[in-house]
């Protein structure tokens, strides 16, 4: 038990590098019909072991829905789009301010209240994005480099994904066993993929295969999705949430490490402080949620 966090922080985290590695031949919207779709499957398998209802309540389907859009195929394919378009630490720590979007939605929609830690939190997090984004910015209206803007923004769209899609299933729950709920939004993940696929075009590649690409694609649908989404479900069901918060919080910092040694990252010196002042803010949530739930 007391490894699963420590097993989740590096499925998780080393997921980034080898997504990274993998869309050197794969298509975004090709790689996550397979990746999603290995997930929801292996959660299925699983209710089906534990002698589960398959299909949730009919009620439950409209929070489903909405849930996987935004915070499954929203977040994934944004998060793809994110790697094909800057280094994969840059992307991996500026999507981690979903915890501060979060945050800042739960405020404006549920009329949570923004305390000292929140604003705090909020305040880090766009000092270490503005950070983040001056060089993008820079080549933007400098060199008139629109292309450089997709680094910053895909990211922060999964963010922005993955935190209305918390936020909504927080205003609206939705009733069902959270194995089941989690595997039907990971579908409606990959049905979304697949209509791009489809409306995009892409096919399954035939060509790139190497030793390097088939070990980084067996990580992410073995370990990334299927065994980290059941793993995490065993952690929720029998720690606090501060141990579930702290793991969390470990997977960006996994991510840069393992970029760095895996895909040759080597973020700059401002980058760091970029990365340290999102992580802190990212921290300041994180954790007070644990202390108040746990």
């Amino acid at each position: 038990m007391r490894l699963i966090p420590v097993a989740l922080a590096l499925f998780w985290g080393l997921n980034w590098p080898a997504v990274k590695i993998i869309l050197s031949i794969f298509p975004p919207f090709t790689l996550r019909v397979l990746g999603l779709g290995s997930g929801a499957v292996l959660l299925l398998l699983l209710a089906r072991a534990k002698r589960l209802a398959l299909l949730p309540p009919r009620a439950a389907w409209p929070g489903i829905v909405v849930g996987g859009v935004l915070a499954v195929a929203v977040f994934n394919l944004a998060v793809a789009w994110a790697q094909l378009s800057t280094s994969t630490s840059r992307a991996a720590v500026l999507t981690f301010t979903m915890p501060m979007m979060s945050a800042l939605l739960a405020w404006l929609v549920l009329g949570e209240r923004l305390d000292r830690r929140r604003a705090l939190a909020l305040t880090l997090g766009a000092a270490g994005v503005a950070i983040l984004a001056w060089p993008v910015l820079r080549a933007v209206f400098a060199q008139h480099d629109l292309a450089a803007t997709k680094g910053l923004v895909f990211p922060l769209v999964a963010a922005f994904g993955w935190a209305a899609g918390t936020v909504y299933l927080k205003r609206w729950p939705v009733a069902g066993h959270r194995i089941v709920v989690t595997a039907w939004q990971l579908a409606v993940g990959a049905a979304c993929a697949l209509a791009g696929v489809l409306i995009a075009g892409e096919s399954f590649p035939t060509q790139g295969w190497n030793g390097r690409i088939v070990v980084a694609l067996s990580f992410h649908i073995i370990l990334g999705t299927a065994v980290a989404y059941w793993l995490w479900f065993v952690l929720s069901e029998r720690v606090s949430a501060t141990v579930a918060a702290l793991t969390t919080l470990m997977v960006p910092v996994v991510g840069v490490l393992g970029a760095m040694a895996l895909v040759g990252d080597r973020p700059a010196a401002a980058d760091w402080w970029g990365f340290a002042f999102v992580l802190a803010g990212a921290a300041l949530i994180v954790l007070n949620l644990g202390r108040s739930r746990g």
